[in-house]
């Protein structure tokens, strides 16, 4: 190797690009100088902010849908094999592939034929469906970074390293950020009153989504309006694409409100939360709130995924813990009158019981291991260095 460390990274979407912010600051803080070290390949605004050397736009990568991936497939393979020969001209030592899964592993299979040494962030969902895929995984990279401490079992006896480096979200969310007073400062922000009863209500941040799992949650706030002297709603909303997906509740009589942000804020501000099964059952877990989880599928698709999910559970919560910590309530079982009526047992469970927040705590704990240093320190492991 050179004496200067070439990372090769690639990123696919908003998600990857804050995994690979993280990883690229934390591989800087490890070395000795900037001069030993750059960061090449496709990511975000905040990868480019980070250092990273970007070849082509992300946007290059953007695909929605089914129709879309079909329809930009010969401009995607051909940026396949470009991003490919220009990682290879640039001689990277390492290379990382930040989820973006089909089109990474192609690239990290190409790479590491070449003899470079591949790393994927983070492990595919293998513990919910298509399990073999870890041998995919273990065909195209040397090292797969886990974010959930039982994912590396998944592993064994396959070629790939597995490393758990815990989760981005454990370690930015400080657990003192989730209690009264930093509840109190969300609410000064958003201008909630303080002695409201505050119910984030996060149907999920997709049109499909929002059209399937609106109709029962805001049939749920209805019955929790009239159960609570004075209460509030918050959606948050990520993007003005959405907001007319969800303008037509505050059409309703309800006393809600959009938010223009993402759940962190709502959910800091939130008292409980009823939420589509996803990462914001962990963020509202980490922020240690109640919650009531569900999601819904078109008849035919839900018939599908039963027969390839094997995890009992959807909400993250319940995955880690395995058992069912936090309700959900799937399909047909997601009625506005047991959401609310599960909701309010929630509620009351937190102010009465002790421990109620115990098994958050202790996954909190156990996810929080500072996933951008650790997983900075295998990339140095894998590309043969010791950090400092």
């Amino acid at each position: 190797m050179a004496n200067k460390l070439t990372v090769g990274l690639l990123a696919g979407e908003a998600s990857g690009d804050n995994l690979g912010a993280g990883l690229i600051q934390s591989l800087r803080e490890l070395l000795p100088s900037e001069d030993t070290v750059e960061f090449v390949g496709i990511g975000g605004d905040k990868m480019i902010a980070a250092g990273l050397d970007c070849l082509h736009s992300i946007n290059e990568l953007s695909v929605n849908g089914f129709k879309d991936p079909i329809l930009k497939l010969p401009s995607l393979l051909r940026l396949l094999r470009t991003i490919g020969d220009e990682l290879l001209e640039r001689d990277v030592d390492v290379f990382i592939g930040i989820d973006f899964n089909v089109f990474n592993f192609l690239l990290e299979g190409r790479l590491k034929k070449q003899g470079v040494r591949t790393a994927h962030y983070v492990s595919p969902s293998v513990y919910a469906w298509r399990r073999g895929r870890t041998k995919r995984v273990a065909k195209v990279a040397d090292m797969v970074f886990c974010l959930y401490p039982f994912e590396p079992n998944f592993y064994a006896g396959t070629a790939v390293e597995p490393v758990f480096v815990g989760h981005p979200l454990a370690q930015e969310i400080d657990p003192e950020s989730s209690g009264d007073a930093a509840r109190a400062e969300a609410r000064a922000t958003l201008g909630v009153e303080t002695d409201k009863t505050v119910i984030a209500v996060l149907p999920g941040s997709r049109s499909s989504e929002i059209e399937l799992m609106l109709p029962p949650f805001v049939g749920a706030m209805e019955i929790l309006q009239a159960h609570f002297v004075n209460v509030e709603f918050l959606i948050p909303y990520p993007n003005e694409q959405l907001l007319a997906k969800l303008s037509a509740v505050v059409e309703r009589d309800l006393p809600v409100r959009l938010i223009a942000s993402g759940a962190r804020q709502v959910l800091q501000a939130a008292d409980a939360a009823i939420v589509k099964s996803g990462t914001s059952t962990l963020e509202a877990m980490l922020l240690r709130r109640p919650m009531v989880v569900s999601y819904r599928l078109g008849a035919l698709s839900f018939r599908f995924a039963k027969l390839l999910v094997r995890t009992p559970y959807v909400a993250l919560p319940n995955i880690l813990l395995g058992r069912a910590r936090v309700p959900e309530l799937l399909q047909e079982e997601g009625t506005p009158e047991a959401l609310a009526s599960a909701l309010v047992a929630e509620l009351e469970a937190a102010k009465t019981q002790d421990n109620y927040f115990s098994d958050f705590d202790a996954l909190h704990d156990e996810l929080r291991r500072d996933a951008n240093a650790t997983a900075a320190r295998a990339v140095l492991r894998l590309a043969g260095i010791r950090d400092r």
